[in-house]
């Protein structure tokens, strides 16, 4: 080494080495930049969670670091603890579990089975954050953070993708990336919403970090208007008017809110005026010079904000304002905030229609199955009905079907096509409730309200927001007394410290994704379900407030915990017997792609060979015995070829897709009767599929029948029965 270069590598060591004691004095700092990373990925890998293969290995990774979390729990935690949250980790168990049972009787088995899988990795990770509550409750700090850095990097790359639209394939006006899904997007920036309140209004913590909540909740709530998701928005006023009601830090939090807010607007209303960034279909030239007036605006306003953080921070922790002053500021925002209903109520009052017949109206198009679907652009934010309400009133009548037991999990997509009345390819009836009766009936919606009490309930023990009135005793001493003059006792009131706080805006968080979900059933997006269920299940195995658990340590001697070991053992067999059943359905496609290209090389025997080896690995899908059937053709084996498709309309009856084929295979063997019956199933099971009717009309005049409205194959119920 020469001379020059040995005071830079000790310049080098002592920064990391400084930068190692930093870490390991706050490791509050790794835990929130791992958990964001972990969280990032899943939003990035994922994407909308359609794709099997984009999700099948995260969802392995998830399940098995919820057991390795689970049983390192099991081992640490401290002995005769309670299982806080016990009950609703048994409760969201029984969940997975019915979803897992109700493949004997789905309409779409394989489907519900790949559903299954994501369930259960949704399980792992609630009980994984449970775990880690027990033994390192002291970290709520960082789950937090972790919450708000992962929503502002998803938030920020939805900016970017408009800044850069090149980085988008389609396009589109709204924010999108990287779910391909904008209502997720919402979503994703509002889930961080209420930790950027509790980031920018905390009494304790890193002031240059308070300072950094205003542009970073600005971003948020530009991603939340660009997306122009009806739900985000109001998603998140419900949430900040909830924090605003119970966390005592309103002033700090009004002054960090009302700062981003103008920066928000700023952005917000140049973005919403600018056709360029605001329609769809505009050239990709056009939309990249807007996007670059978009981020020189951006860059300017974030500055801004910045400043302004800096400022409010600086503000609130050097000076305290007198009871009276602070009364007058909460009296006079107060004022402000009520003045908005009533300006809506007197807009409302003087319009045409008048105040009853606006909110009539308002209802009836809300409500309206027969409504048209608004368009893409800033358009539908001043627009109450849309399509959601056919999607639910369909889901009602699949639920009519079987009212107990639903059609089986993740199913509704199917079951819809019969009763669409439309083109839109709706998977999901954009409705908790409504999803849930169409998959699990009256069972299912009962599991998932009693698992919601649970959670409530664990939530009222963990953030002591209970009545101060002892109801309960006082009823007792009433009924001892035979008389109800018995004063009523009350609680003493719990001090509102750091970690309550910080236990409220995790709640917070996780009752904003429960709100969108009820609304837009956005339960399947994983990058928000895991973001919402981590917060959820922290708050569910935090135990009373009171009460905080000690850290975990490993029992001495280890012979001493041998039914930990045990109970350790059997969590990691679970998660592996787990990840090794979410990993089939992809195992049966890369078999069946190897087939195809085994087909594609006339390497007909090996083809045929894979094909089965597919259907064997996953036999509840109809796609292996499509394409064994295409293989047996090319063999020549004509009658096989028609058993397989046949056994394939067995397997999945009410699936249009496997009529179609079989229908197509009896017109091309030259059965065009036969064909025109079964196709005929294909047409009444997707109304809307182009290539089935035209091989209809083509069996239909071959064999000489006159056109008849296609009728329900057996097996399915008719569309619209009760």
């Amino acid at each position: 080494m020469t001379p020059a270069a040995a005071p830079r590598a000790a310049g080098a060591s002592g920064v990391a080495l400084r930068l190692r004691r930093g870490l390991s004095a706050h490791p509050d700092v790794l835990v929130t930049i791992a958990l964001a990373g972990l969280l990032v990925a899943v939003c990035f890998t994922m994407g909308g969670g359609s794709s099997l293969e984009r999700t099948t290995k995260p969802e392995i990774v998830l399940t098995l670091l919820g057991a390795a979390a689970a049983a390192t729990a099991a081992v640490l935690s401290p002995p005769g603890r309670r299982l806080w949250g016990g009950l609703t980790l048994l409760l969201f168990g029984a969940l997975t579990a019915l979803s897992a049972v109700s493949i004997s009787w789905s309409i779409q088995p394989a489907d519900t089975w790949v559903y299954v899988n994501l369930l259960f990795a949704y399980l792992g990770v609630f009980a994984g954050a449970m775990a880690l509550v027990r033994i390192a409750s002291e970290r709520w700090s960082a789950i937090l953070g972790a919450v708000v850095l992962a929503a502002f990097v998803v938030a920020g790359y939805s900016l970017v993708t408009k800044v850069f639209p090149s980085l988008d394939p389609l396009d589109v006006a709204r924010v999108r990336a990287p779910f391909d899904y904008w209502n997720a997007v919402g979503l994703m920036a509002a889930l961080g919403i209420p930790g950027c309140l509790w980031l920018g209004a905390r009494r304790d913590g890193h002031a240059a970090l308070r300072a950094l909540s205003v542009p970073a909740l600005a971003v948020l709530l530009i991603s939340v208007l660009l997306s122009y998701g009806r739900g985000a928005i109001i998603v998140t006023i419900a949430v900040c008017a909830l924090w605003f009601a119970i966390v005592p830090l309103r002033l700090r939090g009004a002054a960090v809110l009302g700062a981003a807010t103008v920066g928000a607007a700023v952005v917000g209303a140049w973005a919403l005026a600018n056709d360029a960034l605001s329609v769809d279909g505009i050239p990709r030239d056009v939309r990249t010079d807007a996007g670059g007036d978009l981020g020189l605006l951006l860059l300017p306003v974030l500055i801004v904000m910045l400043g302004a953080g800096l400022f409010v921070s600086f503000a609130t922790s050097r000076s305290t304002l007198r009871p009276e002053t602070r009364r007058g500021i909460g009296t006079v925002l107060l004022v402000l905030v009520a003045l908005v209903p009533i300006a809506v109520v007197g807009k409302l009052a003087t319009s045409d229609r008048g105040l009853t017949g606006s909110v009539s109206h308002a209802w009836d198009k809300l409500t309206d199955p027969a409504a048209t679907q608004p368009g893409n652009d800033p358009s539908r934010l001043s627009q109450v009905g849309g399509v959601r309400a056919r999607y639910w009133d369909d889901a009602f009548k699949i639920w009519r079907w079987s009212r107990l037991t639903g059609v089986g999990a993740d199913t509704y997509g199917t079951a819809r096509r019969p009763l669409q009345r439309d083109k839109y390819r709706a998977g999901h009836a954009h409705g908790y409730v409504p999803q849930t009766l169409a998959d699990l009936g009256w069972i299912g919606l009962g599991v998932n309200l009693l698992l919601l009490v649970a959670w409530l309930g664990a939530v009222v023990r963990a953030t002591a927001l209970r009545s101060r009135w002892r109801l309960g005793a006082w009823s007792l001493a009433a009924v001892r007394a035979r008389s109800p003059k018995v004063p009523v006792p009350r609680r003493a009131p719990e001090p509102w410290t750091a970690e309550r706080i910080g236990l409220v805006t995790l709640a917070t968080t996780a009752v904003a994704f429960g709100l969108h979900s009820a609304i837009d059933w956005t339960w399947f997006i994983p990058g928000t379900a895991i973001t919402g269920l981590l917060c959820a299940a922290w708050v569910a195995g935090r135990g009373p407030l009171a009460d905080p658990p000690p850290p975990g340590r490993l029992p001495r001697p280890l012979s001493a915990a041998r039914g930990r070991l045990a109970a350790a053992a059997a969590i990691v067999l679970i998660g592996i017997a787990g990840a090794w059943a979410i990993w089939q359905p992809q195992r049966s496609v890369n078999a069946e792609n190897a087939a195809l290209d085994a087909l594609d090389a006339n390497r007909l025997p090996q083809a045929h060979a894979d094909a089965e080896h597919a259907a064997d690995v996953n036999p509840l899908s109809i796609d292996p015995l499509l394409t064994l059937s295409a293989i047996e053709v090319a063999q020549g084996r004509a009658g096989e070829a028609r058993a397989t498709l046949e056994r394939a309309v067995d397997l999945q009856p009410a699936n249009a897709e496997a009529w179609q084929n079989l229908g197509q295979l009896q017109l091309d063997q030259g059965d065009p009767r036969a064909a025109a019956a079964t196709l005929q199933a294909a047409v009444y099971l997707d109304p809307f599929a182009q290539i089935a009717q035209q091989a209809l009309a083509e069996a239909q005049a071959q064999a000489g029948i006159a056109p008849t409205t296609p009728a329900p194959p057996a097996g399915t119920p008719p569309a619209g029965t009760p």
